[in-house]
């Protein structure tokens, strides 16, 4: 059993032979990239907007179980990506170790691939599934406007931000993402899974779930982004260092805006539980 998982999540011909292109991987064009952003943000304004004209305020539109069974998906593609980049990763490891290892400990080159590399093969494999997931996942955008009646900036920002950042890990071999898809599978199959449990009519947590979940997800990525700037300076660079730079500016304003909304949230709501249904929504 074990063989099989491992051939289909890191040995299949078509995993191996992967090769990030515009030519022949779907969505992999920069005019996809800006028309479907453009799109996401646009069905999103006009949406909320409708929904302002035709039902009264703050008055919920309910989607039956649709919601519920997003998150379950959500929560099995991630999952599922997340045991497919790590598979993939201790694959490629232990083929490649001959290359870097003089100069790289196996964690090392999670966090700064070498210069020269291409997006290709297993792992880049997985970093494309990845950016294809960041479209199912806008859906969620949808299902916030209809049962909170409200859209916020930062919703659409983070959205839309994450998205690019995929697209800019594959397009330009960006160090870094291994990690990254990691810990973000990793936390959202916990998170969308906790929302399918919620969504069925099941108990919460008696802490704010999600958001400490995003708490640790935002600490390890500014862990991690550490470790790629000193690398990168100790280890004669690392591969796609300036979309790196790109991604941690852009990390960093998602920081700013959700430290901001979170001390908001602190000082407006004193008790542990109303926060808790407060930011429910102001998440990843």
């Amino acid at each position: 059993m074990t063989a099989v998982i491992s051939y289909y999540l890191s040995q299949h011909p078509s995993i191996i032979t992967f090769r990030w292109s515009h030519t022949q991987s779907w969505g992999s064009t920069w005019s996809f990239l800006v028309t479907s952003i453009a799109l996401y943000l646009t069905i999103s304004t006009l949406l909320h907007m409708f929904l302002s004209l035709l039902v009264k305020r703050n008055r919920s539109v309910s989607l039956g179980p649709i919601p519920a069974l997003h998150s379950l998906v959500m929560s099995v593609v991630s999952a599922v990506i997340f045991a497919g980049i790590l598979l993939s990763s201790a694959a490629e490891i232990k083929e490649t170790r001959w290359f870097w290892r003089r100069s790289k400990t196996p964690f090392q080159w999670l966090l700064c691939f070498p210069l020269g590399t291409r997006p290709s093969g297993r792992v880049f494999f997985w970093s494309y599934i990845f950016y294809l997931s960041r479209f199912l996942h806008m859906l969620r955008t949808i299902f916030v406007i209809f049962r909170t009646r409200k859209l916020t900036f930062f919703h659409l920002f983070n959205s839309s931000i994450l998205t690019i950042m995929s697209f800019l890990w594959l397009e330009f071999s960006q160090s870094f993402q291994v990690l990254a898809i990691l810990f973000t599978t990793l936390v959202y199959s916990a998170v969308y899974g906790y929302r399918f449990w919620t969504g069925i009519g099941l108990p919460r947590a008696c802490f704010p779930f999600v958001l400490n979940c995003q708490i640790v997800l935002l600490g390890c990525n500014l862990v991690c982004h550490v470790g790629v700037l000193m690398l990168h300076f100790m280890k004669g660079g690392c591969n796609g260092i300036g979309a790196w730079v790109l991604n941690s500016v852009l990390n960093g304003v998602i920081l700013l805006l959700f430290l901001k909304f979170y001390v908001q949230s602190r000082r407006k709501y004193g008790k542990q539980t109303e926060l808790k249904d407060t930011v429910k929504d102001k998440d990843l």
